[in-house]
């Protein structure tokens, strides 16, 4: 990332926080803006969020410290002529962020891309105020930028593809699960967030419900710890007036700010009071209500190619933190009825029509499909990106089987010699989707947990012994089935954000799509016990010294690292290998005796006495039966061909899911607590 230089021009909330999580992420930045006072002002906005991520223990001081190193203030547009990027971050004013713009472009290098974090003005129009528009778009963060995950990239007609997909990069790389949305009004994430708010506030308008009952309802709907007053409050109906006022402009009345919302901003200069009592006979009807807003808008805004469905839903969790995102929802009071909502709407407001895209869902009388597996081919190399990062990319049964679908695809096609597999956002893939587990459990389908990993078997067999070179990226963190996925591949190229973790025993299972045997192939029985049975996590360095990694590269040297593997051809991704000294205590620490102490939760003997009892303190964390498990399997796996292997592996899975020690340590994953093991 050293080699990413980032300018953000406007130090107020929203610039100093990406500035924050660029530093945070190793980004050098350089942060301007009009007044000395202004930029130090900034500084500091930095530095109280960062001393408090001190005091939560989220960072050490030396890290605050190198954080802040690589943030530089100025006055002077000068000092970022030379980034790769600059974001511009003032007030939200076409004539100001205008001038801004315009100064840019004179005083950048001809290679900077210029973006504006603008939430609601047209990107074509500030683009004009350049010599440069295809090196300009959109970068839409949201609050607070150096918390929240998503980001919206918003290109304008005039944008390159070599733009769009640098900044798509630069995302990736300061963690972020991005979108690419159309240059429209209110983009995708406001364009439904503004009229699900106003919607509320006509609802106490009309005298149809109070406002704790709408907060409350609001709260039940969508799943959101704040209710929709209590959220404008906080985040300020200032900004929530220009933002209804903007889109109103260029979308039309359906979307003007109602009286009480310009009233308590400019006649009374006061928040909303949420005080009173919740009538629950009047829930229905507000969610109804609300429910109807957020379905038209999101399917118009789909009909209109502004965002796909995936993405529509996608902004609405990761950035508004909803529980499901619109088309969830949708499928989940039933077509039917979200139709009827929307239709209702339409008759009441002549401003709005039925949308196309629920039009033709309600004909068919289905739920709405969702493709969360995507595929592009670049050349003789095929891209599959598992895009579900609100969820981690985590595998359940329709993952699998679009992984599957576009796999085939691309071994099909004749012109392609390497499939590359990568997770959307911070994650490659975070392991299988444990609600999927549980819900099998409780409703006596385990035979559906079965039927999904043999599947699963079969498609990583094939990426194994596949014609073409397949290719894991592993840029993110990868657990349990993900790290399996990953080792199922011909080759490994990897960040330093990359690691692998098998953290099964700690929920009271195994790992079950052959990951054990296939780590025990790499590094060995002994290690392969060490790292499943502590649950310990591989960093991609680590991995490339054990031999794991195939190729261990900058962010900026993934492409060409992967064009060299595919020209390069088949290797034995197995080969014989020492292991190096660094690693040789903890494959003393598992091997011979030792592997049964650690079933046991016993420190392990014949090794540095501290590591010895960092080791046990790992282990007594996990379920005994998954240890004895993971140890009898390992040793029973050795001198079997993979798929013997996985055939052990899977007689014991049926047993191991009726287990006590697995529904407990699977629940308590959903629950968010430390599971209880008692060996049953």
């Amino acid at each position: 990332m050293s080699k990413y230089k980032v300018g953000i021009v406007g130090a107020g909330t929203m610039g100093s926080g990406v500035a924050q999580k660029l530093a945070q992420e190793g980004f050098e930045v350089v942060m301007v803006d009009m007044k000395e006072e202004f930029v130090e002002k900034g500084i500091n906005n930095i530095k109280e969020t960062l001393d408090e991520g001190i005091e939560r223990g989220i960072f050490s001081r030396e890290q605050v410290d190198e954080i802040m190193s690589r943030v530089k203030s100025s006055t002077r547009y000068e000092d970022v002529a030379d980034a790769d990027l600059v974001i511009e971050a003032v007030f939200e004013d076409m004539k100001v962020k205008s001038e801004v713009f315009e100064k840019l472009d004179k005083a950048c290098g001809p290679n900077t891309i210029i973006a504006t974090n603008t939430s609601s003005l047209s990107v074509a129009e500030l683009a004009a105020c350049t010599n440069r528009p295809e090196k300009v778009l959109g970068l839409h963060y949201f609050y607070h930028p150096a918390k929240n995950r998503m980001l919206e990239i918003v290109p304008h007609n005039g944008t390159s593809l070599e733009t769009v997909e640098k900044v798509q990069q630069i995302a990736n790389l300061h963690g972020k699960s991005s979108i690419t949305v159309k240059d429209a009004p209110g983009f995708a994430v406001n364009r439904f967030f503004i009229p699900w708010y106003i919607t509320a506030m006509r609802i106490v308008e009309e005298g149809i419900a109070n406002i704790p009952t709408v907060d409350e309802a609001s709260k039940r709907a969508f799943g959101v710890p704040m209710g929709v007053f209590e959220l404008q409050n906080v985040s300020g109906i200032q900004i929530g007036l220009h933002a209804a006022r903007t889109l109103a402009k260029e979308r039309g009345t359906f979307y003007e700010p109602p009286e009480i919302l310009r009233r308590h901003v400019e006649d009374l200069n006061q928040n909303f009071d949420l005080g009173g009592e919740v009538d629950e006979s009047k829930m229905d009807i507000v969610k109804d209500k609300m429910f109807a807003a957020v379905f038209g808008v999101a399917a118009t805004m789909v009909d209109e190619g502004v965002t796909t469905k995936e993405d529509a839903d996608r902004g609405a969790k990761i950035a508004l933190r909803w529980r499901k995102g619109p088309f969830e929802l949708m499928n989940e009071v039933g077509i039917e009825k979200a139709y009827q909502l929307v239709k209702e709407l339409s008759q009441e407001r002549s401003d709005f029509e039925i949308p196309e895209l629920l039009k033709k869902q309600y004909e068919k009388g289905e739920p709405f499909e969702f493709e969360l597996v995507e595929m592009e081919v670049k050349g003789d190399i095929a891209y599959i990106v598992v895009n579900r990062p609100e969820a981690m990319n985590a595998l359940n049964p329709v993952v699998v089987d679009q992984l599957e679908k576009k796999y085939k695809e691309a071994e099909n096609n004749s012109a392609v010699k390497g499939i590359v597999l990568r997770g959307a956002g911070k994650a490659f893939i975070a392991g299988a989707d444990i609600k999927f587990f549980v819900d099998n459990i409780e409703n006596n389908t385990v035979d559906q947990t079965m039927e999904f990993t043999w599947k699963a078997h079969d498609l990583l067999n094939s990426l194994e012994n596949s014609s073409k070179m397949t290719i894991a990226l592993l840029d993110g963190l990868s657990l349990g089935g993900g790290s399996e996925v990953a080792l199922a591949c011909q080759a490994i190229v990897a960040t330093r954000h990359g690691s692998f973790g098998f953290p099964e025993a700690g929920i009271g299972i195994y790992p079950g799509m052959a990951g054990m045997i296939r780590l025990a192939r790499h590094v060995g029985p002994e290690l392969a016990k060490y790292y499943v049975m502590t649950g310990e996590n591989i960093s991609a360095q680590e991995a490339y010294d054990l031999g794991i990694v195939t190729r261990l590269v900058e962010p900026t040297e993934v492409d060409s690292a992967i064009r060299e593997i595919v020209d390069g051809g088949k290797f034995d991704k197995y080969a014989p290998r020492s292991i190096p000294a660094a690693f040789q205590e903890k494959k003393k620490a598992a091997e011979g005796e030792n592997a049964e102490r650690l079933v046991k939760q016993e420190a392990p003997q014949g090794v540095d006495q501290d590591f010895a009892e960092k080791v046990k303190k790992m282990v007594s964390k996990k379920s005994q039966l998954a240890l004895k498990d993971i140890h009898e399997l390992i040793d029973q796996q050795q001198d079997l061909s993979i798929k013997e292997a996985i055939k052990i592996e899977m007689s014991r899975q049926e047993e191991m899911f009726a287990r006590k020690d697995a529904y407990e340590g699977l629940t308590s994953q959903l629950e968010g607590r430390k599971p209880t093991f008692k060996g049953e």
